[in-house]
């Protein structure tokens, strides 16, 4: 049976879909932002528009990212870096956690109201279920990591250090530049889905760009590009 296009009842190209959803996620650019990109480009469509493109085909495009990477993240389970940033949502304080391996590939982002034992329980199983259990976590000395780690058996897993954790605290930086672009979130839905859809975008363009050489580096961008420009082709 033949798969249905999502794109099959919208007037707009595949392509300009691709495009703005592309420059919403990746960079640190308000929807109006996108809009006037799109105007330079001889694309007229509004700002709302933008919104509802990133809304319906965000999630889609970051599926199909995970499935097509998940064969190569299955080799990254002997080490992972956890660790939680606070985000105010209408003031109130929540927290971010993020699991990501050793190649700075992020696995999984998780959003809670607290940060006790309770929710970092219910982030690591949500992280081995689907990436499977690491050899090594490497966390920092926030206690609640311990308490949750020892009711799934694996508190001998567990490092801790100054700055062996640099990893994880790395990630959050791109996700920070994105959420003052974005005036912070007022939803934990909201919040939810664009940290997994963002965490997704962030993989499939990290090239580790101060790690190769410059035609090395180009060689990679041009095939994320590409594939980036196949998402949900048929």
């Amino acid at each position: 049976m033949t798969k249905r296009s999502p794109f099959r009842y919208f007037k707009t190209s595949p392509e300009i879909i691709r495009l703005a959803v592309m420059l919403y996620v990746r960079f640190p650019l308000s929807l109006r932002n996108v809009e006037d990109l799109l105007h330079e480009r001889g694309i007229e469509v509004s700002h709302e528009t933008v919104r509802f493109w990133w809304h319906r085909f965000g999630p889609l495009f970051a599926s199909e990212i995970r499935k097509r990477r998940i064969e190569r993240m299955k080799s990254s389970r002997w080490r992972w870096h956890l660790d939680e940033v606070f985000v105010k949502i209408n003031g109130q304080t929540h927290y971010l956690w993020r699991a990501v391996d050793h190649e700075g590939e992020i696995l999984e982002s998780f959003v809670t109201k607290t940060r006790d034992k309770k929710a970092a329980l219910k982030f690591l199983k949500k992280a081995m279920r689907k990436h499977g259990r690491p050899e090594e976590i490497v966390t920092d000395r926030l206690r609640s990591y311990g308490a949750a780690l020892r009711v799934l058996g694996s508190e001998d897993r567990q490092q801790t250090g100054r700055w062996e954790n640099n990893r994880a605290e790395n990630s959050h930086l791109p996700f920070r530049r994105r959420e003052r672009a974005m005036l912070r979130f007022r939803r934990m839905r909201s919040l939810q889905k664009f940290a997994a859809v963002h965490a997704s975008v962030s993989n499939h363009f990290n090239q580790e760009r101060s790690l190769s050489t410059r035609s090395h580096y180009k060689r990679n961008r041009t095939a994320a590009l590409a594939e980036w420009r196949g998402l949900c082709a048929g």
